[in-house]
């Protein structure tokens, strides 16, 4: 049996898609192979969401914004776009979801507490993703 693949994409690949790869990671650890990509990349990770990621013991420091790659996207179980801006054309047999995470930022509340809400609305979809993915183990 193979391992479950998942492909998280937002914009620049800076923030949103980084954290769900992340998080996926540290809940799924081997179980799932884990990818993020930006529908137009960013020069680098957004500081913020790699700060409020280390505060739950997640180090995407070392990421960079990477662009779709044509292949993996044939490749991958899962296409998760992060935000009403990223579009994503997956090929017949490619399962696409979108979560419309939220925004506080619409409710005026930036920086890091802003980050914040947006890991944690990111992490319970994770949690739960992780579980759908990997119940065939069990």
């Amino acid at each position: 049996m193979t391992k479950p693949s998942v492909l998280f994409v937002c914009v620049k690949n800076g923030g949103k898609s980084q954290m769900a790869a992340g998080l996926m990671r540290k809940v799924a650890g081997d179980r799932v192979e884990v990818y993020s990509a930006g529908t137009a990349p960013g020069s680098a990770i957004n500081a913020l969401s790699a700060q409020s990621l280390l505060e739950v013991g997640v180090d995407i420091t070392g990421e960079h914004p990477k662009p779709i790659d044509p292949a993996l996207l044939g490749e991958v179980d899962l296409v998760v776009t992060l935000g009403r801006e990223a579009r994503v054309d997956v090929p017949p047999g490619t399962r696409l979801e979108n979560w419309d995470t939220d925004e506080p930022s619409e409710r005026g509340i930036e920086g890091i507490e802003r980050m914040r809400l947006v890991r944690d609305d990111i992490a319970t979809r994770v949690d739960t993703l992780n579980e759908q993915l990997t119940e065939k183990e069990k």
